[in-house]
């Protein structure tokens, strides 16, 4: 069962990457960076805003319906999804505060309202775990946000246009897939509820709202001090980086998540314990690889995938964001984990908080000195200590697994891997994107054939059952 969602999630978003990185390619083409840039600072911005707002509903669907004990909670949801509409004229005075320019943040808070909408649609159907319409809601995104997204960028050459051909891809998307998450629940206003709800979420809310302003903080103090073009120059990198490698971990969480929190409140803490080992080695044995291999490839992409103005930055950039990523995946879908099955809602906060804290006071050391690479640095260092701070609370909550002959199978993979990537790199006279040709198939078997010996995550035994399963269906005996 987590094989199989997990493959299914990974799919997806598989596929939501590759229109990612089509869109990337054809914006930093189309747009300058300071035009880059407004998009970019009004992304972040509506991100933020939904996480506001989607977060106390997301955390109720996940911690109630999730349980599989007849509990529907869709009714609340719904009523809660309509009051936040109200929200948005406070949303674009705040865009406005953020030195968001008039377009830009309306754009930017319709945006953010169209992803707490989807979003938290999405989330019903994985607490349900309905994984194929969940699949089937965000290739229809995807498709919609880069069809939309590329028709505009013909049309206009301004960050606002981005961002509301986006609102429309998301809002489209929801009325697509509305009644295989909702049915046919409406929506029921009751205070009561709504004030549990609020409550109960609220240390939630205000870390991931922290963690979220953590992760934008660079770009606006690089735009404050070094204009928006700074902060699309470094964007790019990042959202490069981060769009590509963050795909697997969010598909293996996708699926163990829901599963841990059944297992935890049916069989207890240590069968969810053994489950969470196996987890942590699927989740190493995807995210790490892609991390260590993009850091080492991270040139070639740059060169094939960003337009020319934005290549220099990412040639330097990239190596560092792809490893602060392995650290935010371990933070964020494997050690928060310990917080939500503990109830210990308050420690989110904890670390949200700190690692803001540390966010905003590293950068504001070295982007003054280094620029953008003051951010970069200072992005590596913020999710490093964002995944330790995680690791010393989570003894006092609920202690996450670290199995240390599954991690060093892993290790050793990945180490295989590394060793012929950068030794086709050294060795080779063409060293511009055609190399990635060379590169990323050897990689790729070099791994694999790793993982196979090594038996990473049950992958001989996965693979002979799904070989087993073929047989049988074309009627033949093994």
């Amino acid at each position: 069962m987590l094989v199989k969602q997990t493959a299914i999630y990974f799919f997806v978003n598989v596929f939501s990457a590759a229109f990612g990185f089509l869109n990337v390619v054809v914006f930093t083409r189309r747009f300058e960076p300071n035009a880059y840039g407004d998009y970019l600072l009004g992304l972040a911005f509506a991100t933020l805003f939904a996480t506001l707002l989607a977060t106390p509903l997301k955390f109720l669907i996940l911690r109630e319906q999730s349980r599989g004990d007849g509990t529907d909670v869709s009714q609340t949801i719904l009523g809660a999804l309509t009051l936040c509409w109200l929200a948005a004229p406070l949303g674009y005075h705040a865009a406005r505060i953020a030195n968001l320019q008039p377009a830009v943040a309306g754009c930017a808070v319709i945006f953010g309202l169209t992803i707490v909408l989807f979003d938290t649609s999405q989330e019903m159907l994985r607490a349900r775990q309905n994984a194929t319409a969940y699949m089937r809601g965000t290739i229809a995104r995807t498709i919609l946000v880069s069809v939309l997204g590329l028709g505009g960028a013909f049309f206009g050459s301004g960050g606002a246009i981005l961002l509301a051909s986006s609102s429309i891809a998301y809002f489209l998307s929801t009325l697509g897939f509305w009644r295989r998450a909702w049915g046919s629940s409406m929506p029921r206003f009751d205070i009561r509820e709504f004030l549990a709800m609020a409550k109960t979420g609220a240390p939630l809310t205000l870390s991931l709202s922290l963690l979220a302003v953590a992760g934008v903080t660079d770009r606006f103090l690089l735009a404050k001090l070094s204009g928006s073009g700074a902060a699309g120059d470094f964007g790019a990198s990042f959202d490069l980086v981060r769009q590509a490698l963050i795909i697997p971990a969010v598909s293996v969480a996708s699926a163990f998540v829901p599963m841990t929190v059944q297992i935890f409140a049916t069989r207890g803490g240590e069968a969810a314990r053994c489950h969470l080992e196996k987890c942590l080695e699927i989740l190493l044995a995807l995210c790490l690889p892609a991390c260590v291999g993009y850091a080492l490839v991270s040139g070639q992409i740059a060169d094939f995938a960003l337009g020319r103005d934005f290549r220099q930055t990412a040639h330097e950039a990239m190596p560092y964001l792809a490893i602060g990523v392995v650290f935010q995946i371990l933070n964020q879908q494997y050690m928060h984990t310990s917080f939500l099955l503990s109830k210990r809602n308050t420690f989110y906060l904890i670390n949200s908080g700190s690692i803001l804290l540390f966010n905003v006071i590293v950068s504001a050391l070295l982007i003054p000195r280094f620029g953008v690479m003051g951010a970069v640095w200072g992005r590596l260092g913020t999710e490093a200590f964002g995944f330790f701070g995680s690791l010393i609370l989570s003894r006092s909550a609920f202690a996450m697994p670290f199995p240390l002959d599954r991690i060093l199978r892993v290790l050793a993979a990945v180490g295989a891997m590394a060793l012929v990537v950068r030794f086709l790199a050294t060795s080779a006279l063409d060293q511009g994107p055609t190399l990635l040709f060379a590169q990323i198939p050897a990689g790729i078997v070099v791994y694999a054939t790793a993982a196979w010996l090594l038996d990473i995550g049950g992958f001989r035994a996965g693979l002979r059952g799904f070989l087993l399963a073929r047989w049988r269906l074309g009627g033949v005996s093994p």
